[in-house]
């Protein structure tokens, strides 16, 4: 499975008829028919970037409220201790990126708010060099994420209320010296649109 093209490309329908719709050399637009994303069990479909992990969790429901667990070292998700945790939030129509780290693995776990998370791997001698993910969270999609390190990534809020997301990085924070490089949400190096 490839990825698809990339977001602002190719043809998109909307409720105008596509007969009527023409580009710019006036032939009409052919429409473009839907490829599978997920299977039959709900599972999405799509090649991971190479280190990346992703684990939805259960939310338990109870007439009190519920209850979700974040991060638990018995899940096999990584075997590097848990050393570090802070909470990170994004205003809507807002978003945070293109940040990437060369020693810290980020382990993001997304507890609220519609966001949409874009990573693209531009490490030397990876798998999987040049590929885009795009994950999608929610309120009723909660999940852990985890990007390894050297890959490009970018989180943004897509929805009408504000984005609260919790990082457990596999190295504390160095005040002194962050392990922390950025980008413009518009450079052309990342093969990506916003």
């Amino acid at each position: 499975m490839t990825a698809g093209p990339r977001p602002g490309s190719g043809p998109t329908m909307d409720r105008q008829s596509t007969a009527s719709r023409t580009d710019q050399n006036g032939a009409g637009e052919r429409p473009r028919k839907d490829r599978q994303t997920v299977t039959p069990d709900g599972s999405r479909i799509q090649l991971l970037i190479d280190g990346v992990r992703l684990r939805s969790p259960v939310t338990q429901v109870d007439d009190r409220g519920t209850l979700c667990e974040i991060y638990d070292p018995g899940w096999g998700f990584t075997a590097e201790p848990l050393v570090y945790v802070y909470q990170t939030t994004v205003e809507p129509g807002q978003a945070k990126g293109w940040m990437l780290h060369r020693l810290q693995d980020d382990r993001l776990f997304f507890s609220s708010g519609r966001a949409k998370v874009v990573l693209f791997d531009d490490r030397d001698g990876s798998p999987t060099r040049g590929l885009i993910n795009e994950h999608f969270f929610a309120d009723q999609h909660r999940a852990l994420l985890r990007i390894p390190a050297g890959v490009w990534h970018a989180v943004q809020n897509i929805g009408q209320t504000e984005v609260v997301f919790v990082n457990c990085p596999t190295r504390p924070y160095n005040h002194a010296d962050p392990d922390k490089y950025r980008l413009p949400l518009d450079t052309p190096a990342i093969p990506y649109s916003f």
